[in-house]
């Protein structure tokens, strides 16, 4: 894998919670001319979980063709059924992707030990001509595989030399190294996160899989770029201006019911998706049962953009020219926010 800044590309449905295939390869022309690493197809950003396999398959598909030749192509395959996500990495490896990003099996529970030999070992030994990205994210997922195991895997198998670390625990991060060596990459799962797991030194991961880049890719790839160079000073003022942006991964907001104040937490995709509809790109809607943000929520996030807007508008130039939108107007105008989001 190349260090660098890969984008979890969203998948755009209609309002009918259907693809949309032509906002689809509007994003993914949207991520090559702003210059991005890679691109993966179907991820947790991509909403995943709600496909059916021939959709998931489909999609893989369309980013393999339209970003062949012009950035890395990676696919999600993972599942908590070996011999799905097996058949799932075959057809993505078929289509001709670069790397497979498998997930840590969710909600059946296995332990680390149980992780490596049933799920990755399985998978390595009947794709070797393809790399895979073991992607660790145990608040997603209910387990996880712990540094150990992903060193015995690195040192068994030449296709596993990387990992998206999502644990948000810089202290494993510093064991995946340890235990990995100098020479295995390790690419941020956590927006908020590049900088410092890029610039410390005993993690010194080479980039990240990232969902903010699904709007802002120039900047992330940039900020990316310039840490891999050394050159943290530059990185860091990059950093101070998108981590407004970086922040929206997730929104925490209380919210008043009928039976008293109750906390809303709007988990990745949904902020991401409501921010690009803002913002006039496409994206729709999230899939049920994902659905549209809290009041509260919502305004925390219109404050955010008009922010960014106000102080460093030249963060969503790309969008404004790629898309031909007017930003200030769909930032402004009250009635093109109808419909991204409810009251408790």
């Amino acid at each position: 894998m190349q260090p660098g800044c890969y984008t979890a590309l969203i998948t755009p449905f209609n309002q009918a919670e259907e693809l949309d295939q032509e906002g689809l390869e509007q994003l993914i022309h949207f991520q090559i001319k702003n210059g991005i690493t890679g691109i993966l197809a179907t991820g947790t950003t991509g909403e995943s979980p709600t496909f059916k396999w021939k959709e998931h398959d489909h999609v893989i598909a369309q980013v393999a063709k339209l970003a062949k030749n012009k950035c890395l192509r990676l696919a999600g395959t993972g599942s908590n059924n070996t011999i799905e996500a097996l058949e799932a990495a075959g057809r993505a490896a078929k289509e001709g992707v670069d790397a497979l990003l498998m997930v840590d099996p969710y909600y059946n529970g296995p332990s680390s030990l149980e992780i490596r030999r049933e799920y990755y070992e399985v998978i390595a030994k009947e794709c070797p001509d393809v790399s895979i990205i073991p992607y660790i994210i145990p608040g997603r997922t209910g387990s996880q595989m712990l540094p150990q195991d992903l060193a015995i895997l690195a040192k068994n198998f030449p296709n596993i030399s990387s990992v998206k670390e999502a644990t948000g625990n810089l202290e494993n991060m510093k064991l995946t190294r340890k235990f990995c060596g100098k020479d295995f990459k390790i690419f941020s799962g956590d927006d908020a996160l590049i900088y410092d797991t890029m610039a410390d030194p005993e993690i010194k991961a080479c980039g990240s899989i990232s969902v903010m880049s699904n709007i802002i890719p120039k900047f992330m790839v940039q900020m990316v770029s310039l840490l891999n160079q050394g050159k943290a000073e530059e990185a860091m003022k990059i950093q101070t201006a998108i981590k407004p942006l970086l922040d929206l991964v997730v929104v925490t907001t209380q919210e008043e019911s009928e039976f008293g104040p109750v906390y809303c937490r709007a988990r990745n995709p949904l902020p991401l998706k409501t921010l690009m509809q803002l913002l006039g790109m496409p994206g729709g809607p999230c899939r049920r049962p994902l659905g549209k943000m809290a009041q509260k929520g919502f305004q925390v996030l219109l404050d955010v953009a008009k922010s960014v807007q106000a102080n460093t508008p030249e963060i969503f130039e790309p969008i404004a020219s790629f898309f031909n939108v007017d930003i200030e107007k769909q930032l402004n105008d009250d009635t093109l926010h109808k419909g991204l989001w409810y009251t408790y």
